[in-house]
């Protein structure tokens, strides 16, 4: 005899509370097996083309992980010092560039160092809020990662994780489909299908997106001659999945620092700005139609509440898990309305007798 819909709710309810609550005292220990679950997902459409032009599973894995190998042996290579040493020359420079900064205003603004005025001690407030604000933001993401789990583990666990998974991802879609219980699996497939098609049109998308417009900023930046380009560039890349913000970031910071470095050349400043603006005009108008699609859904503001209360319950890895359930929350949204609309609550006696 099937279950009333009252006991399947209770059963399930269970479930998803006993998944919270591993998920909240194992969250550190689960990261790698999180990312490199993440790798499998991104690159398991690689895998099924390459089956399509005759290769096994197998060698498609194998084909995948080799150029993978090479191209992370390139970027430690060649990529990563670079980056690595201008983020410490531009930690090392900050105090100078504040103090030019102070020696600036003093003689453009010098009310604003006035003790006395309102705007000077605004302006102290709000340097002492986002001085312990980064603080503690810092001391979180160093506790949540560092504590726990080393960068050397990482490397050696994520890796294989994501081998693994990428070789049995299709055997293990097919046993979760079989568990699925019959009452609901066509409802629950369809959801699954259209969480998919959410995510892969917006994790891979976007991060296709994130990573050419990373690399378009840190070369134009690099070829203006500003210092410090490529970690900027790297900076805008990595937070462009929120529209706008990586654009906001990485043009504040580079005008910022091209102020400091151009002074008085106007045309260098202006073609720093100008590479931020035609960056977000073929990000808007090309890569997100091209790469993401219209139809994925997200909400800016729906993500940074995800991020910020995903991140605040689970630490780094509810981070990284916040897009996926994000976009799943988004499709049983959308799926409860359309059941809302269609429903006695909604239409009334009157709804239901004129159908």
């Amino acid at each position: 005899m099937a279950l009333s819909a009252k006991d399947q709710v209770r059963y399930w309810g269970v479930v998803a509370a006993v998944f919270v609550l591993v998920l909240w005292f194992l969250g550190d220990v689960l990261l790698p097996f999180v990312i490199g679950g993440a790798i499998a997902y991104f690159i398991d459409p690689v895998a099924d083309r390459l089956e399509r032009w005759g290769l096994s599973r197998m060698a498609a894995t194998a084909v995948i992980t080799v150029v993978s190998v090479l191209i992370f042996v390139i970027l430690v290579l060649m990529v990563v010092p670079a980056l690595i040493t201008q983020l410490i020359d531009l930690i090392d420079v900050l105090p100078q560039l504040f103090r030019d900064l102070r020696t600036f205003v003093d003689q453009k603004f010098p009310s604003l160092l006035d003790r006395e005025s309102n705007t000077h001690q605004i302006l102290v407030t709000l340097g002492e809020t986002l001085k312990s604000k980064t603080g503690e933001l810092l001391q979180t993401l160093v506790g949540s990662v560092g504590s726990a789990i080393n960068i050397v583990v990482l490397l050696v666990i994520v890796p294989v994780v994501a081998v693994y998974l990428l070789l049995d991802w299709d055997n293990m879609i097919e046993r979760i489909d079989f568990l699925v219980p019959r009452d609901h699996s066509p409802v629950i497939r369809q959801l699954a299908t259209d969480v998919d098609a959410v995510l892969a049109s917006f994790v891979r998308g976007m991060g296709t997106v994130c990573l050419i417009l990373g690399t378009y900023y840190a070369v134009a930046l690099m070829l203006v001659g500003l210092q410090f380009g490529l970690i900027v560039g790297f900076i805008a890349g990595l937070v462009t999945f929120i529209p706008y913000l990586g654009a906001l970031i990485g043009g504040a910071l580079a005008i910022g620092l091209a102020l400091f470095q151009f002074w008085g050349d106007w045309t260098s400043i202006g073609i720093v700005g100008a590479i931020f603006a035609f960056g977000q005009v073929i990000e808007g108008n090309y890569l997100t139609p091209k790469l993401v699609g219209s139809s994925v859904g997200l909400h800016p503001v729906w993500l940074l509440l995800a991020l910020s209360v995903f991140g605040a319950l689970f630490g780094f890895v509810g981070m990284l898990i916040a897009v996926p359930v994000a976009a799943a929350l988004g499709v049983l949204a959308r799926f409860g309305t359309a059941q809302y609309l269609s429903s006695r609550l909604y239409q009334g006696i009157t709804g239901q007798d004129a159908e």
